[in-house]
Order: structure tokens, then C-alpha cells, then sequence
């Protein structure tokens, strides 16, 4: 009986003291979160201009933009300076100066942070900006009229050449080749890990067309046509492709679900219009961020407005600049 007594406290210690202890150093000390998802997309109507706030007020003649961690980058072709912008106070700061008419904006992740990747369209320039403010770096010269840039793959960057109604490839050495002609003064560009879509700024009959990179020579097919004047293209994080065009004067921003006008094409019709503004058109920038606040302007305007598509609460304002 002694015996079976030891040996019964021993077990009992083991599973009350060493135990556990093992266990926990097993055991992650940080939960990862779960990617954000927005399973429920609707919105009962579309939001107008008494919806919008002003975030910022400062930026004399904002023109491309987009989003990360936190902040707004925007060039400014008003002073060729490229700004940042707190996306919740306004505070704005210069980031760098040396570009001069920047419509789109490409944000690399990098280990030590991220890369600017910008089309200036008024020096035909493809320039790198880095984390470390250095001078800008124009990696190439060759396009005639850059305006929108998205991946093609890890080393290489699909342009717009709005001038010269094409698509071309351009690696981070600035070399530069051909890649898909016959477009109508193509403007905004993006992708998803499949499909490239690209807005004909200049043909409402092929007001967006789509193409699939992964072919040795693609084609391009509509994926929404009847629109007027559309520009900027954004795959949001909600799925969705969103984009500028207008209504008459009007500056306006619909959406559709990529996959579904993938499959026959989409009209007019099929588009969802997300924001109706009194602004007028072209709206020059359009940018999400991680929660779904939409932010927008127009082109020389100074304002950079700001809506929260799926009920973010407000954010505070106070402080900036305006």
C-alpha cells in the first residue's frame, strides 16, 4: 500500500505541476486572427454626397491614391509631392517630392517596409519610391503616357499606355516590352490571382474589358460595357471590382462581382452604383481601406472624402489640417 500511495501522488503531481507546464510551452502565446471576410455585401442604397465626410482639405491638387496600414499616399500634381495621410485624423505629412502627374499608385510589401511604384505620366516615367523618403528612382522611360500599373508577376509590372492604346510590361530594372494592343486610352488596371482588368477611359462600349495573363497570347473580353469615361479600377477587400466613371458630369462609383460578368459580360445595368456625388467627373482617385471606408476625390479638388461602406464607425477628423 505505501508503495501504490507514492505512485498515486506522483501521478497526481505529475498532472497538476509538469504537465501543464509542458503544455504551455507547446502552446502559442498569440492567437492569429482570422482574415477579415465581409460576408454580407449589401448595401440598401446607394450612398450620395451628404453622406461624405472630409478627411483632409490640404492637398492642393490630389490626384492618384491608395491605401496602407493606416495611411493615404496621394501625388499631388499641383506641387509634385507625394503626401501621406493619417486615414483617420487627416494629419498630413510630404512624403517625398519629385513626382509631378501621378494617376496611379502601386504599394509593394517589402521586408523593410514597402515600395512606391508610380506612372508619372506627364515625364513618361515609371519611378520607384522607397519606405527610406530616398530620391525618387525613374526605373523607366519608355511608355508613352503611363497612367494605371498592376502586377504581372513577382519581377515584372503590367502599365497602361493611355496615349498609346496598350499594355506594357515593365520589370524593376525598367526594361520594357510590348504586351497587348488595341485598347481605347486605357487608364486604371488591377488583377486578382487570375484575371488582369483593365477601363478603357475613352470607349464606353468597352468601358471595362478583362484578359487572362496566363495565356501565351490573350484576348481581351467586356466585362462591363456602357459606361461613360471610366478610370479607376480597384479590387477592394470585399471581393468586389470597384471603379469610376460619370453620369453626365457627375462623378460616380460602381461595382460589380468580377466573376459573375466574367462568365457573359455585364451592361450598364448590371452595376451597382455604390456613390452618387455631386463632384464632378472624372473622380482622380479611389482607394479602400482594410475595413471598407471608401475614399475619394476629384480631380483639382483639395478634398479627400471619405464613407464607410459597411457601417465602420466614424472616424475622427480632429486635428486636421483643412
Amino acid at each position: 500500500m505505501p508503495g501504490t500511495t507514492k505512485t498515486f501522488i506522483a501521478i497526481v503531481l505529475f498532472l497538476i505541476v509538469i504537465y501543464p507546464i509542458q503544455t504551455q510551452e507547446n502552446t502559442p502565446t498569440e492567437t492569429l486572427e482570422a482574415p477579415q471576410s465581409f460576408p454580407d455585401t449589401t448595401i440598401a442604397e446607394a450612398f450620395n454626397q451628404d453622406d461624405l465626410s472630409i478627411l483632409v482639405g490640404n492637398v492642393q491638387r490630389p490626384n492618384g491614391i491608395t491605401w496602407f496600414n493606416g495611411d493615404l499616399y496621394t501625388a499631388c500634381n499641383g506641387d509634385w509631392t507625394l503626401y501621406q495621410i493619417d486615414d483617420t485624423t487627416g494629419e498630413t505629412q510630404t512624403f517625398i517630392f519629385g513626382v509631378q502627374d501621378v494617376h496611379s499608385l502601386y504599394m509593394e510589401e517589402t521586408e523593410e517596409g514597402f515600395n512606391i511604384w508610380a506612372p508619372d505620366f506627364a515625364t513618361n516615367q515609371i519611378t520607384l519610391i522607397t519606405q527610406d523618403r530616398s530620391n525618387p528612382d525613374p526605373v523607366s522611360d519608355s511608355i508613352e503616357g503611363p497612367w494605371g500599373i498592376t502586377t504581372f508577376d513577382e519581377e515584372t509590372f503590367l502599365v497602361t499606355s493611355l496615349k498609346d492604346n496598350s499594355i506594357i510590361q515593365v520589370n524593376k530594372s525598367g526594361e520594357s516590352n510590348p504586351y497587348l494592343d488595341g485598347l481605347r486610352s486605357p487608364a486604371g488596371i488591377t488583377r486578382d490571382d487570375k484575371f488582369v482588368y483593365v477601363a478603357n477611359n475613352g470607349s464606353a462600349r468597352r468601358a471595362i474589358e478583362w484578359f487572362d495573363p496566363s495565356e501565351e497570347e490573350p484576348e481581351l473580353q467586356s466585362l462591363v460595357n456602357g459606361l461613360q469615361n471610366t478610370s479607376n479600377l480597384v479590387l477592394a477587400p470585399d471581393g468586389l471590382l470597384y471603379f469610376t466613371y460619370a453620369l453626365g458630369t457627375r462623378g460616380v462609383v460602381g461595382r460589380v462581382d468580377p466573376e459573375v460578368c466574367r462568365e457573359d459580360g455585364c451592361i450598364n445595368e448590371d452595376v451597382e452604383i455604390v456613390l452618387f456625388t455631386e463632384l464632378p467627373a472624372p473622380l482622380a482617385g479611389l482607394a479602400f481601406s482594410d475595413d471598407m471606408r471608401l475614399f475619394v476625390h476629384a480631380i483639382y479638388r483639395p478634398e479627400i472624402y471619405w464613407v464607410s461602406l459597411y457601417g465602420t464607425e466614424d472616424t475622427s477628423t480632429e486635428g486636421a489640417n483643412s
